[in-house]
């Protein structure tokens, strides 16, 4: 369901919190933390502030918004906008050759960094990804956890344009 940027402003804070906690997988309280900023002019202006929030985390709760996200590719249990962004994507639809494909790079990624591969999938095609997972494999831990936050940023970007329409 959408809601209009007034109607976001307008929710007390259960609701707003209910309606935008699933914008950061698995991390309500950012949305929380914003629900007082409100007026937001714009969809953009709730979108910088959440992120502000995420940049001004500890390291730990950092890396825990990270490991929040699923294996791309996976088929595993993940939340509904990670399913429908991976299924935009065709990952929902990998043969076996590719399912494996992507199950030997999120290991080898997980192994080296500690986390999933973050990647926003919105747009991208199956051979991108596989790119991107190679080229970033070659990343520092610092380089990566980097990365995966300015991802996170970019997947709620989408989500928040996803469920605040204008008008």
């Amino acid at each position: 369901m959408s809601h209009t940027l007034t109607e976001i402003n307008q929710m007390d804070q259960a609701t707003f919190v209910a309606v935008l906690g699933p914008v950061f997988e698995n991390t309500p309280h950012i949305a929380q933390q914003v629900w007082g900023d409100r007026p937001f002019q714009t969809v953009a202006d709730l979108h910088e502030r959440m992120v502000a929030v995420v940049t001004a985390m500890a390291p730990a709760e950092q890396l825990a918004l990270i490991q929040a996200h699923p294996d791309l590719g996976s088929r595993l249990q993940m939340a509904p906008a990670s399913v429908a962004e991976q299924a935009g994507a065709g990952l929902s639809q990998l043969s076996a050759a590719e399912y494996e494909r992507f199950h030997q790079l999120n290991t080898a990624y997980q192994q080296k960094f500690g986390f999933p591969f973050v990647m926003a999938v919105k747009g991208q095609t199956k051979a991108a990804i596989l790119a991107a997972f190679q080229t970033r494999l070659d990343h520092s831990l610092d380089q990566e956890q980097q990365k995966a936050l300015a991802e996170i940023g970019h997947i709620a970007g989408f989500r928040l344009e996803a469920t605040i329409t204008s008008g």
